[in-house]
C-alpha cells in the first residue's frame, strides 16, 4: 500500500563487507554500497528510495554499525523492511534493523559522534581468512607505547596532516573524544571516537601509529606531525580492509537499536 499523505522517514541499520565495493557512495559503472541497498529497499517500498547514511566509507572499508535513512509513502512494517531488504541484497550486505523516525531525524546531521576501529594482525605470516579484513605487520608492534602516543590526538584539533589530499571538506578541525590502541593475542586494536572525520583521516592515523609502535618513529614524534598541519609530515595511509565503520551515537530521543558486534568480536574485538 502506498500513500502520499503517509510518509514516512525508516532508519535502518546497515552491516557490510566492503571487500568488493568501491565505497559506500553510488557511483557509475562500479559496485557500491548504496546503489545495491536502494535496489533492495525500492523493490520492498514499490518506488525508487534514496538512501542518506551516517557516514560514507571508502573502497575496501566494512561497515557494522552504519545507519542510513529514506522517505517512503508505502506501509511495510519494521520486520518486513530488514527481511524483504536482505531477501534482495547481496550476501556481503545486510540490513540488521528497521525503526520508524521523526520526519526531523537526519542519518548524519543528527549524528553526535561515529567510532571506527583499525584492526591490525601483527604476526610473522601473512594471513588467508583474515586477508582483506586486517591490516596485516609483521614487525612487532608497541601497543602500549601506541597508546601513549595517540593521546595527543585527544581533544578539538586541524588534523590537516592526517587528511587525504582530495578531501572535500571545507575544514580540517575535528573533536577526537578518545582513541585506545590494545593488543589481544596476535591482534592491536585502534579504535577511535570523534564528532567526525576527514577523508582517510583514520587511515592515515593509523599508518603514523604503527610507525611509533615499530619504532621506527619515537611517541614525541606525532605531536609534531600534529601540529604540522602537512600531511607529508605523517606516516603512510594504513590499507583498508582493517578499517571498520563501528557505530554512530545519536541523542536517545530517538530510541535507535544498539548495533551489536556479535560474530564479529573475534576479529573486530569485542
Amino acid at each position: 500500500m502506498n500513500s502520499a499523505d503517509n510518509r514516512q522517514r525508516i532508519a535502518v541499520g546497515v552491516e557490510y563487507d566492503g571487500a568488493r565495493y568501491a565505497g559506500w557512495q553510488r557511483q557509475s559503472e562500479v559496485a557500491s554500497v548504496q546503489a545495491e541497498l536502494e535496489r533492495a529497499l525500492g523493490s520492498v517500498a514499490d518506488h525508487p528510495v534514496e538512501v542518506t547514511c551516517g557516514g560514507r566509507t571508502d573502497a575496501g572499508v566494512h561497515g557494522l554499525g552504519q545507519v542510513a535513512h529514506f522517505d517512503t509513502g508505502s506501509l511495510r512494517s519494521m520486520r518486513g523492511w530488514a527481511l524483504g531488504a536482505n531477501t534482495l541484497l547481496p550476501p556481503d550486505i545486510a540490513v540488521t534493523w528497521a525503526a520508524a523516525v521523526p520526519a526531523g531525524f537526519h542519518a548524519r546531521y543528527s549524528a553526535l559522534a561515529r567510532t571506527y576501529r583499525y584492526v591490525i594482525q601483527n604476526r610473522d605470516v601473512r594471513p588467508a581468512l583474515l586477508r582483506r579484513r586486517v591490516c596485516w605487520i609483521h614487525r612487532p608492534l608497541d601497543a602500549g607505547v601506541m597508546h601513549a602516543a595517540a593521546q595527543c590526538l585527544v581533544g578539538e584539533h586541524d588534523f590537516s596532516a592526517f587528511r587525504a589530499a582530495e578531501c572535500q571538506s571545507r575544514t580540517a578541525t575535528r573533536r577526537v573524544e578518545s582513541i585506545a590502541v590494545r593488543r589481544e593475542d596476535e591482534c592491536v586494536f585502534i579504535e577511535i571516537k570523534a564528532n567526525a572525520f576527514l577523508h582517510h583521516m583514520v587511515r592515515n592515523i593509523a599508518g603514523s601509529l604503527i610507525d611509533v609502535g615499530t619504532g621506527e618513529q619515537p611517541a614525541s614524534w606525532l605531536p609534531g606531525v600534529l601540529a604540522s598541519r602537512d600531511r607529508r609530515q605523517a606516516g603512510i595511509t594504513a590499507p583498508a580492509g582493517g578499517l571498520y565503520f563501528l557505530r554512530i551515537d545519536y541523542p536517545p530521543e530517538f530510541a535507535l537499536p544498539v548495533t551489536s558486534v556479535g560474530p564479529w568480536a573475534m576479529i573486530a574485538g569485542a
